[in-house]
């Protein structure tokens, strides 16, 4: 792990997505600390409502986008633990921090450390737990959502870089908020398609002569369920 982990400063996997764009006035997400993913959404019989990014102690945590600082405690469970609310109403969760350092108020920048990664609370091993939520953080979780669609598709064992941002925007539609982007870039749109109301991913196939299967190795689904506006690569 230590090799792995020195291999991180030479340069990780950038984001491949991003949710937010500088045309309605916010910055791409970022990847919030260097490390390797050990651990993605849903896994844990679909308990795990983040993502784990494994790296080195006292790494640099870095916020993702613009936001003010709702929250900034020691929970027995999130360890030192940082919560931020963004722009669009979402809100983005650093947890198992060996140090936080902002407090609650605080207007952050995307890219400002805001704490050091740890092994606080209940964690095994050296890592930040990042999750991002519609709306706000509740215990049920209930609007959790799945960060790989802000920062884009990752899988374990795999680097990214902290402070790193894709130029290559993805609409990502959420429920509960404002549709974040209907742009897609020149060039691609031929090979995407905007959901509707009422599709499925059956529907989609059939009009596309594709399997769902493709479809959803394609735009990495883990399930399913899609929404709205929600722009798919059928190519």
């Amino acid at each position: 792990m230590a090799l792995c982990v020195s291999l991180l400063f030479l340069g990780g996997r950038h984001s491949e997505a991003a949710g937010l764009t500088e045309s309605n006035g916010h910055k791409h997400w970022i990847w919030p600390s260097d490390g390797i993913i050990s651990d993605t959404y849903g896994t844990r019989n679909g308990k795990h409502k983040g993502i784990d990014i494994a790296g080195k102690k006292d790494a640099p945590i870095l916020s993702v986008e613009d936001g003010v600082v709702e929250k900034s405690y020691f929970s027995d469970t999130y360890g030192n633990v940082v919560f931020i609310k963004h722009p669009k109403n979402l809100v983005t969760v650093y947890a198992h921090l060996n140090k936080r350092e902002v407090f609650e108020g605080q207007k952050i920048k995307q890219g400002q450390i805001i704490g050091k990664m740890g092994q606080t609370g209940q964690a095994t091993g050296t890592h930040l737990h990042f999750e991002a939520h519609q709306l706000e953080w509740r215990y049920d979780k209930k609007y959790a959502i799945d960060p790989e669609k802000l920062l884009g598709s990752t899988s374990v064992g795999e680097f990214v870089q902290g402070g790193v941002a894709s130029n290559e925007v993805i609409t990502v539609s959420i429920p509960y908020q404002e549709h974040i982007n209907s742009n897609v870039p020149a060039g691609k749109q031929k090979n995407t398609y905007i959901v509707r109301q009422g599709d499925t991913l059956y529907s989609i196939a059939k009009r596309k002569n594709m399997t769902i299967a493709r479809i959803k190795e394609l735009n990495h689904l883990k399930s399913d369920i899609i929404m709205p506006n929600q722009i798919l690569t059928v190519k």
